[in-house]
């Protein structure tokens, strides 16, 4: 389990895959199978239950990002190439409409 939005902050841009996720939460293992369904191996993260996901989602946007704090935030979240995806629901949704590969392909965690 992390303990600090830094450690999560540190993961997100060394990896072009992150799932951040409350322990042991099913919509994070279907993310994550997901995503290995694809060939992409992602980095799981564990928060713990007293966090604050909206705070934590701001916390991590991109610097570029204007956007205001969002209090409806749930968690598990998805990053890809150091950005914010969005939730499963997002996840889901891309993979559908066949955007999700060539997104993965651009951050660098599909090589084929």
């Amino acid at each position: 389990m992390v303990s600090s939005t830094n450690e999560v902050r540190r993961t997100v841009q060394e990896r072009p895959v992150v799932v951040v996720g409350r322990p042991e939460c099913c919509l994070a293992v279907v993310a994550r199978h997901l995503l290995l369904r694809q060939g992409v191996n992602p980095a799981v993260l564990e928060v713990s239950y007293d966090a604050d996901p909206a705070a934590l989602v701001y916390a991590l946007r991109a610097k570029d990002d204007n956007t205001k704090l969002v209090t409806d935030v749930a968690l598990p979240v998805v990053f890809v190439g150091g950005r914010l995806l969005g939730g499963l629901d997002r996840l889901i949704t891309m993979h559908i409409a066949e955007e999700l590969v060539p997104l993965l392909r651009q951050a660098g965690a599909l090589w084929l």
